[in-house]
Order: C-alpha cells, then sequence, then structure tokens
C-alpha cells in the first residue's frame, strides 16, 4: 500500500527525496520503474504507487500525474497509483483530482501534511475530500514523524505538527464519514491518538509502511492482530524500505495466516475494489508463499 515511483525523466532531483534517502540510508536504491516490476512480479504482488505534489511550499516541480498514469498502464499486473495532488491550488487541486480519476484511472488521493504545510481539518481543503467522496476513493495522509527534511537545518522547514492524527484526520473522518482515509505510517509520537481514531472512526485505516515490523511501536502491533486486524494494511515505503526486509521482520513475529490474511491482502483488496484470490489454509502453504500473493 506504499511504494515511492523513481522520479520523471527531465525533472531535477528532488531535495525532499534525497533527505528521505539519507534518513534510510537508502542512497545506493535507484532502480528503473522496469526493475522495480520485474522485482513485485517476482514477488507476486501488487504495488500501489505514490508520489507528493509540494509544489507550492517547496517549489520542487511535481512528477505528473500523467506519468504516474502511464506506469500503471505499462504495467497493469503489479501497479496501481494515487493521483499526486498539491492541496494549495485550490480549484486546480480539485479538477486535477477529478482528471486524474475519471481520465487517468488513478484510484485515489495522496497527501503529505508536513512536506505540503496544511491542517487536514482546515476547512479550505474540504472541497478535495469533498471530490473524493463523490468520486468514491480513499485518501492517504502521511501522519506521524516525517522522514522528508531530516537531519537539515531546521528540518528543512518542515514542521511536524501537522501530521498529527487528532484532531486533524479525525475531524475529517467525521466530517466525511463516507470518506475512505488511510493513515499513512505508524503515527509515531501519536501511535495512541492514531489507535484511537482507528477504532473510533470506521472509516479510517493504518498502512503500515515506513518502519520495520521489529521497531513498530508495541501498541499498533498488538491491535494489528486484535481489535483493528480488519483496518491495516501491508506497506513497506519502498525504496527506502524494501519489502524483503519489511517481510523478514514481520516472519520473526507470531501471527496466525488467518490474521495475516487481513494485512496483506483482504483489507487492501476491499479498500481498492480489487477481487482477491481466497487462500485455502488445508493446501500446505508455506509463510513465504502466502506473502507472495500480497498486495503492497
Amino acid at each position: 500500500m506504499h511504494v515511492h515511483i523513481p522520479r520523471q525523466l527531465g525533472l531535477p532531483p528532488s531535495h525532499m527525496e534525497n533527505t528521505l534517502r539519507n534518513f534510510f540510508n537508502a542512497n545506493d536504491n535507484h532502480e528503473t520503474i522496469d526493475d522495480i516490476a520485474s522485482k513485485y512480479r517476482k514477488l507476486d504482488m501488487m504495488a500501489l504507487l505514490l508520489s507528493i505534489d509540494s509544489e507550492t511550499t517547496t517549489g520542487e516541480p511535481p512528477d505528473s500525474n500523467d506519468y504516474i498514469s502511464s506506469i500503471v498502464k505499462k504495467y497493469p499486473d503489479v501497479f496501481i497509483a494515487f493521483a499526486a495532488i498539491d492541496p494549495w491550488k485550490e480549484k486546480q487541486a480539485i479538477d486535477e483530482l477529478e482528471r486524474s480519476i475519471v481520465d487517468l484511472g488513478l484510484k485515489g488521493l495522496k497527501l503529505h501534511p508536513v512536506q505540503q504545510a496544511f491542517y487536514p481539518n482546515d476547512e479550505r481543503f474540504y472541497p478535495l475530500y469533498q471530490k473524493c467522496s463523490e468520486l468514491s476513493v480513499p485518501v492517504l495522509f502521511h501522519c506521524g514523524m516525517a522522514a522528508s527534511g531530516t537531519g537539515t537545518p531546521g528540518g528543512g522547514g518542515l514542521k511536524l505538527k501537522y501530521s498529527a492524527p487528532i484532531p486533524g484526520m479525525d475531524d475529517v473522518a467525521a466530517d466525511f464519514p463516507n470518506l475512505t482515509i488511510i493513515l499513512a505510517h505508524p503515527g509515531w509520537p501519536w501511535i495512541n491518538d492514531q489507535i484511537a481514531v482507528a477504532l473510533h472512526k470506521p472509516n479510517v485505516f493504518i498502512d503500515l509502511s515506513g518502519w520495520s515490523p521489529k521497531y513498530i511501536p508495541k501498541e499498533l502491533i498488538h491491535e494489528s492482530i486484535t481489535r483493528l486486524n480488519h483496518k491495516i494494511l501491508f506497506g513497506s515505503d519502498y525504496p527506502f524500505i524494501t519489502p524483503e526486509r519489511w517481510l523478514k521482520d514481520w516472519e520473526k513475529l507470531e501471527v496466525s495466516k488467518e490474521l495475516e490474511e487481513n494485512i496483506f491482502l483482504n483489507n487492501a483488496s476491499k479498500i481498492l475494489g480489487i477481487q482477491s484470490k481466497k487462500i485455502d489454509y488445508n493446501e500446505d502453504v508455506s509463510r513465504h508463499q502466502f506473502y507472495g500473493r500480497n498486495k503492497n
């Protein structure tokens, strides 16, 4: 549920992306989209592709939604994608969202409150959520501490306050009860707030990307296999964390296959409207083979 695309050819390198690579020590991983498609095909996974349009706040020209869509059209067996929209572009943002969904076939909206410097519950952005609701597509918010800007003077000017799940994302979930909302990443340092929002609001889900399972706070791991099992989504945050590494660390947890099936397949399939293959647990299916049927 969380894979970042390579930079669009012809655009200058992204300073924000470089800070992410430095934080995750991922400067050696610069695979092409063809390489990534081959990787996910071998893993027998689908990947949800994401990018960020923060042009207003960072000045960086964004990957275009046409580029994002072209990747999906080239590799429809392994990729789906959300639209990258700058919420500060107002009516242009709404029009671009509708074009991306209706004409380009993208499946949702990606927003990064820290990098885009906005409070999700600022009602100036409510028309964007209303359009998502009308189009019946989810919105994915970055939640919790952001790796973007980490280690640079003043954190690159980025402010973490925007990504707190309460009140921002909780307000949106309450005001748009028919809008599916994904809180991307374990929302540290607001883990308990994030859990509370997902427990309280039927329309809120959490993806586990950006953290190796061995580092995810134990409270969220516990909820992932108990009360929130129907709300949790597998994501790696590739290329910053590879799916192979994430799954290797997950294998060390004691989780039943039935509970894993929700986290790795059923919950994402439901949100995205994808028909999934039911796993027969009477078969002799190893954990490795099981993961090979997942959505990331």
